[in-house]
């Protein structure tokens, strides 16, 4: 069965404060090409993933809490105002109804990140000042990544001055579709450096990259060059977030730190909108990661609509009745 997680204030700090940083290493052809992905076992062990981990009542509520401290709370429109921004940025820090987080006893329970353009980061800096919640920005020409290549290390520069404390990149998908590892590697390791303190999401847009052996691959050449995470999708693929994608994912996180002693973090994104959703996701970090993977330093969901489910999972558990969605908006 799977334990109660305890989720703390304590736990709702930047990544650098909770665990080493991946340093990289040097590109491993070798290692990359030996990485294989046997599609059909894989899509077998996902297809039983969301019945084999039930968890309720009690427990059930703790791995919502969990999953909240979780979320990077996100807003990625193109009509997105500074409203919206400041919006987001107080239910981030005030995610569920304060009588059900003192219900719970959860008071102090946060969001792990707010994730916004780079246009918008100032504004959230500003509105999440006093709090231990970092401002995520996405980068590098998102979603598509074709932007020259010196504006796109331009941008990441740019947003961490404007207070970025992480910042969510995205790779040359022709790179991985073409085997060209060198490049995809010395991409990565330039936007490394470009992000200095900040944490770097390496966003793969696995529903781009053909294959699952791509995968596997892709994720573990920008962990070579020196990704703080690994993640999904930006969200705007037809296909995003996957339980498939995300073993695969995974299992690469999992031999490079077996390989380096290095953990590395993973962010499922674009798709996850349910409660019962986050919970099969973190039983399956769970599983195959262990319970250091369930902290936000090592694990968050991109998501903008899952926390309205849970909280609305989470009324349910305190007052044994359903509230509609709109008592739950975030904007």
């Amino acid at each position: 069965m799977m334990q109660t997680p305890t989720v703390t204030p304590s736990t709702h700090q930047l990544p650098q404060a909770m665990e080493p940083r991946n340093p990289g290493m040097e590109l491993d052809l070798d290692w990359v090409r030996r990485a294989q992905a046997n599609t059909s076992a894989i899509e077998r062990r996902a297809k039983t993933l969301p019945g084999r981990r039930s968890v309720k009542k009690d427990y059930q509520a703790a791995w919502l809490c969990r999953a909240i401290s979780c979320i990077d709370l996100t807003t990625l429109s193109g009509d997105d105002t500074e409203g919206r921004v400041r919006r987001l940025c107080a239910k981030a820090h005030q995610p569920v109804r304060a009588d059900l987080l003192a219900a719970l006893g959860m008071e102090g329970l946060t969001t792990g990140a707010v994730c916004v353009y780079h246009d918008m980061v100032p504004t959230a800096v500003e509105a999440l000042a006093g709090t231990s919640i970092p401002v995520a920005a996405v980068s590098t020409g998102f979603p598509a990544g074709l932007s020259p290549f010196h504006l796109r290390v331009a941008e990441i520069k740019e947003s961490v001055e404007a207070g970025a404390s992480e910042i969510d990149i995205v790779i040359t998908r022709r790179h991985v579709l073409q085997g060209n590892w060198r490049a995809l590697y010395d991409e990565m390791k330039t936007f490394r450096e470009a992000c200095g303190d900040a944490h770097v999401k390496a966003i793969l847009a696995t529903g781009e990259l053909g294959t699952l052996r791509n995968v596997a691959r892709a994720s573990l050449v920008c962990m070579m060059a020196g990704a703080d995470f690994i993640k999904t999708s930006t969200g705007k693929e037809s296909v995003n977030a996957t339980l498939p994608v995300s073993l695969v994912m995974i299992r690469a996180i999992r031999d490079y730190y077996e390989r380096t002693g290095f953990r590395v973090g993973y962010k499922p994104a674009g798709g996850i909108s349910k409660a019962k959703d986050a919970v099969t996701y973190l039983a399956l970090m769970k599983d195959e990661l262990g319970n250091r993977w369930l902290q936000p330093d090592l694990f968050r969901f991109g998501a903008s609509s899952l926390l309205g489910d849970i909280e609305r999972q989470l009324e349910h558990h305190v007052t044994g009745a359903y509230s509609a969605s709109y008592r739950h908006a975030i904007g």
